[in-house]
């Protein structure tokens, strides 16, 4: 179903149209952060810790695609395999098709089937976040923000307005000599304020070690804790509208995209007209849309 949901297939429509109407329940987790962050190692860490308590655990690894194939370099899913063993988790590698904010365009469909399947929580794990790529702040419940000492992680999340976005700080590499350096300057940075408007959530920094496994634990139970303070302080439903209002839009946009990619084939006229100088390009774009000069649908 998931490959059916990525591919585009039009008669999976009604089959996610059902399936959809079965979700809802799962707590969605999204882990973010910069490249070579170690995002792979800690979610396969996560995997064995979140199984361990028995936890039926999914997770949507999101690769940067192939320049030859247009698939997943699925690099995440070789890191995962050994701990998706469990057989308690399902691993799915996904690639962004050139779709921008870090996610793939079909990611959430693939959520919603793990979700009506009984996975949760579900683990969004994204490309890595660049200036653009914070998508992932509207399609998850809570956000997990990793950096790496040594990256200048502290410089790097202020330019992408990441420190605003995440719930849970965590430190990767922990038992580096920089480490204690990145957790302090991230809780100088929270301590003037610097985390998501609207919560009375104080976001945690914790120092992880995704290879000998230390505090992975805890931050475990703080993605718990960070789950049930959302349930308790009504905080769940806003989000919920706005993971509802994001796929709406960005579902709008696919569609007007399909639509215009249709009326691509009449291009070459309208280039030839602004070439000539005839038209100017917003003329030539209102023509191409099928709109008036105002903008209105002819």
């Amino acid at each position: 179903m998931i490959t059916r949901a990525e591919a585009g297939y039009p008669e999976a429509s009604a089959a996610l149209a059902e399936i959809y109407k079965h979700t809802g329940k799962a707590h969605i987790v999204g882990i973010t952060g910069v490249p070579g962050a170690g995002k792979s190692t800690l979610v396969s860490s996560l995997i064995r810790a979140l199984a361990s308590d028995g936890y039926k655990v999914g997770v949507i690894a999101v690769d940067p695609s192939s320049p030859f194939s247009g698939g997943a370099i699925l690099g995440d899913r070789v890191r995962m395999s050994d701990a998706a063993e469990s057989c308690r988790a399902f691993v799915r590698s996904m690639a962004t098709r050139g779709h921008l904010g870090g996610l793939a365009r079909s990611t959430l469909q693939a959520v919603d089937i793990l979700d009506a399947a009984g996975y949760s929580p579900i683990i969004i794990e994204t490309v890595g976040v660049g200036q653009d790529e914070v998508e992932v702040v509207t399609a998850a419940h809570t956000i997990v923000v990793l950096s790496a000492p040594g990256l200048g992680d502290d410089i790097q999340a202020i330019k992408a307005g990441i420190l605003e976005i995440a719930d849970i700080h965590a430190v990767s590499k922990s038992d580096k000599p920089e480490a204690p350096a990145t957790v302090s300057a991230l809780k100088g940075m929270m301590a003037l304020g610097t985390y998501r408007t609207g919560s009375n959530w104080s976001p945690p920094v914790l120092p992880v070690s995704s290879v000998s496994g230390e505090r992975i634990g805890e931050l475990k139970d703080a993605i718990g804790r960070h789950w049930v303070h959302l349930r308790e302080s009504g905080e769940l439903a806003t989000r919920q509208r706005s993971i509802c209002r994001t796929r709406i839009l960005g579902t709008a946009r696919h569609l007007f995209q399909q639509k215009f990619d249709e009326k691509a084939g009449g291009l070459e006229k309208y280039i030839q007209a602004v070439v000539n100088r005839d038209i100017d390009p917003l003329v030539a774009a209102h023509m191409l849309l099928g709109w008036d000069h105002e903008g209105r649908i002819t």
